[in-house]
This record gives C-alpha cells, sequence and structure tokens, in this order.
C-alpha cells in the first residue's frame, strides 16, 4: 500500500537528516520548499491508499483495483479541463480509427458542459445530422436516465452501443423544453471532402481533419479549376461545423492557401514547449478570392484554419463566432495499452490572439437560413402570374393545377443556404470589380 512508504527506513532516513540540515542552516529555500512539498504529497498519496483501502473493504459492493484505479485516473483528469480524459484500451483504439475516417456511433463531436454532454456539432450525413441534432444541443439523458454528473467517458459509453440498435436521447435545445430524438446506431463512414460548383464558383466543404483531408482538398480544387476553366473565379472553403481533428491537416490545409507567414503558434507550459509553423510557398487556386464559412460548430482545427487565413487575408470569413476550442491535447501513450489526453498548450493565431474561449469572430456576420430571395419567392406576383393574362391564355389557377413538389439537387440547396449565398454573391462582385479595375488600367 502507499502509506506504507512511511515505514520504509531510507524515507525515515531522509526526513531525520533534511531536518537536521535545516537546524543547522544548510538548507538553501528552495531546497527546503522542495522538500516540503514532497512531503505533502506523500501526505495526499497517503490519504489515496488508505480512501483505496477503505473502499476496498466496506464499500457495498465489491469493485475491482483496476475500476477503482482507473476512475480515481480518469476523475484527476477531467478536474483539469474538458478536454483532459483518460483513454482506457478500448477507447484509445476507437479514438485511432476514427482519425482514419471510420467508425461506429452516432456521429457527434461532444465535450461536457455544467454536468451535461455538450454537441459540438454533427458531422455531415451521420445518424446525429440526419435526425436533426444541432451544434449546442445538450444531451441530457440516454433512453430516460440522466447523464449528469457522469465523466465523458462514462458518458460516451451509455451513447455507444451495437451498430444498428436505437437510441432515445433526451435533448435541451437553447431555452426549448426537452425533448426527445430518436437514433440508430450505424458504422460512421466519414467523406472529409466534398466539393461542387454554383456560378462559375467553386465550393469545398471539409467535414472533419482526418488523415486524407488535404490530399482530398486539393484533388477537389483540381476538379473544380480543370472543370471552370478560365472562368474559375473563386472559391468556398465551408468549414461550418467541422469538430477539428488532426493538427497537422490544418496546417497543411491552411498552407495550401498561403505563401508565406506563421500559420500557427502554440505555448504551453514552459518556455521550450512554444512551437511556430510558418507557410511554404505555394496557392492552389493563385491567389483568386478565398471565402471561409464558420459557424459555433467549427472548433480546434477549423478555426486554426480560419484565423491563419483571416489573419494573412487572404480569406474573407463570413458566418457566425467559431466554438472558441484554442487548446491542444497530447495524446500520451500508457502502460497496458491505453491513453492519456492532456491539454498541454495554447493555440495562437499568426497575430498572436487566443482562440481559447474566444473563437473566431466573421469579417462578415451571416446567420443561417433560407435566402430571402428564397424565401419570398412565393410571394412575387408579375403580369405572367396573373390567371388569364395576355399571352398567358392557358395559365390555370394554383388550385386547378398545383404545382408539383421538386426534389432540389445539391446545387439547388446549396445557394438556398443564405451563408453559401451571401459568399458566391461576395466572390462574384470582387471579380467584376477586378475585372473593372483591370480594364481602367488598360484603358
Amino acid at each position: 500500500m502507499i502509506h506504507n512508504l512511511f515505514k520504509n527506513k531510507t524515507f525515515i532516513f531522509l526526513i531525520i537528516f533534511s531536518s537536521f540540515l535545516i537546524i543547522l542552516g544548510f538548507f538553501p529555500n528552495n531546497i527546503l520548499n522542495a522538500q516540503s512539498n514532497r512531503q505533502e504529497t506523500y501526505k495526499q498519496l497517503n490519504l489515496f491508499g488508505d480512501v483505496f483501502q477503505r473502499v476496498q473493504e466496506q464499500y457495498v459492493e465489491e469493485v475491482t483495483d483496476k475500476e477503482l484505479i482507473e476512475s480515481a485516473i480518469s476523475g484527476m483528469l477531467q478536474s483539469l479541463d474538458p478536454h483532459s480524459s483518460y483513454l482506457n484500451a478500448e477507447s484509445y483504439d476507437d479514438m485511432q480509427v476514427k482519425t482514419k475516417g471510420t467508425f461506429g456511433g452516432l456521429g457527434i463531436e461532444i465535450t461536457m458542459e455544467g454536468g451535461f454532454v455538450k454537441v459540438i456539432s454533427p458531422i455531415d450525413d451521420t445518424p446525429a445530422a440526419l435526425a436533426g441534432m444541432q451544434s449546442g444541443d445538450l444531451i441530457i439523458a440516454v433512453n430516460g436516465e440522466s447523464l449528469r454528473g457522469l465523466s465523458i467517458n462514462e458518458a460516451v459509453s451509455q451513447l455507444r452501443g451495437p451498430i444498428g440498435s436505437s437510441i432515445k436521447i433526451t435533448v435541451v435545445r437553447n431555452e426549448e423544453e426537452p425533448f426527445e430524438l430518436e437514433i440508430k446506431r450505424d458504422v460512421i463512414k466519414i467523406k472529409s471532402v466534398k466539393h461542387n460548383i454554383i456560378n462559375n464558383v467553386g465550393y469545398v466543404r471539409l467535414t472533419t481533419f482526418s488523415e486524407t483531408t488535404t490530399e482530398g482538398l486539393k484533388t477537389a480544387v483540381e476538379k473544380i479549376k480543370k472543370e471552370i476553366g478560365d472562368n474559375f473565379l473563386g472559391l468556398i472553403l465551408d468549414l461550418r461545423n467541422n469538430p477539428g481533428g488532426l493538427l497537422n491537416q490544418s496546417i497543411s490545409v491552411s498552407d495550401a492557401f498561403l505563401n508565406q507567414g506563421e500559420i500557427v503558434s502554440t505555448k504551453g507550459r514552459k518556455n521550450d514547449d512554444a512551437s511556430r509553423v510558418f507557410a511554404k510557398k505555394g496557392d492552389i487556386i493563385n491567389g483568386k478570392p478565398l471565402i471561409v464559412l464558420i459557424n459555433s460548430g467549427s472548433a480546434s482545427a477549423s478555426e486554426i484554419v480560419a484565423g491563419a487565413l483571416k489573419d494573412h487575408s487572404r480569406a474573407i470569413i463570413i458566418g457566425t463566432r467559431s466554438f472558441g476550442k484554442g487548446s491542444v491535447q497530447s495524446i500520451i501513450p500508457l502502460a497496458g495499452n491505453g491513453a492519456m489526453r492532456l491539454t498541454t498548450a495554447r493555440y495562437y493565431t499568426p497575430s498572436g490572439i487566443s482562440i481559447q474561449a474566444k473563437g473566431i469572430q466573421p469579417d462578415i456576420i451571416v446567420e443561417a437560413g433560407i435566402t430571402e430571395a428564397n424565401k419570398d419567392k412565393k410571394k412575387n406576383r408579375r403580369e405572367e402570374n396573373l390567371k388569364g393574362s395576355l399571352d398567358n391564355k392557358t395559365t390555370k389557377s394554383k388550385d386547378e393545377n398545383p404545382e408539383p413538389k421538386i426534389k432540389l439537387t445539391v446545387t439547388e440547396k446549396l445557394i438556398q443556404d443564405n451563408q453559401v449565398s451571401r459568399a458566391i454573391d461576395l466572390i462574384r462582385g470582387i471579380s467584376l470589380f477586378n475585372n473593372k479595375i483591370n480594364n481602367i488600367s488598360k484603358n
């Protein structure tokens, strides 16, 4: 037992010898302080040993040593901040699979807030996203059982289950009354890069930052440029509801649009823990206008990209303020195949601003929703809409010939997206302005 340390003859000798030197005035203050701290540490370890032994002997049900120690480690790490945690062997394996792009579950990135599970963001095309879960939702219960007071690992184990099984999640959204979502668990296959073309404007969505993200981005941009040709006006990089992922991928994505300058810096507890990463020459869209879309579900790696491109004036940021996760978690493998996720540093944008709890402020605030043009489309009335108008004698009333419901294409849905629509207008406006300036200079 840990408290048996005090019975160790060597330890007792060191205590007596240290006391003797103190009396003689031979100990410098820093050594005295170190000795005092060490004694306090042994005292607290002895307390832990006593509690551990009493639980073993007197708790109403038998608990294994492994369960007790893992719970103690988990509690110690989670008391530091919402992102530090203990990963047992199973959780560690799941995390490694997740960064490769395939894993099982609901498809949400979570953190802890006020004793409840908070959704950072649902991942595109996953069961959680399809069920209507949103960034900022609080999960207060699973199948009727409260999650309050559970550790994040315990909450995750409640959310996990066999592939194909259903789960009822009680959600609190903003100030609304709690409601239930029923979600069927599935294998989550993340396609981290999606692309499209809208009116000669490229659109690339990054759903997460996995091992294949940067290569996927470059491939998508090449396809867009090849299809549009000389009429390529610019690019929209959609990072909304992207919860982050691998740091090296966020750096390489930022570097893809920058020719020089710092991308991100990190500062830890000690001065020698600081690091700075710089861009290499090469812009994959050759200086064309770049718009980055963010919202409250854009976190961590997404914020690094948005912050770097904003600070270097390489992109215009549109949307709403990002999540504000500006801390660095190091995954430290432990004996027994588990690991610990420990917050070891903070991120800083090139201008030296910490992202932590502040997030990235967009250059232009645009709320999510359907564009006003599409929202009011049915209200628009023109001559040709009037029953029996000239040159339109065959027009029937709405009741006589109701309009069939048309399934929108992916591109049409994007155009209806208020934030995407504003980004397209801005790129087209910048391109038009630049062309006029070029024409004036030629004349």
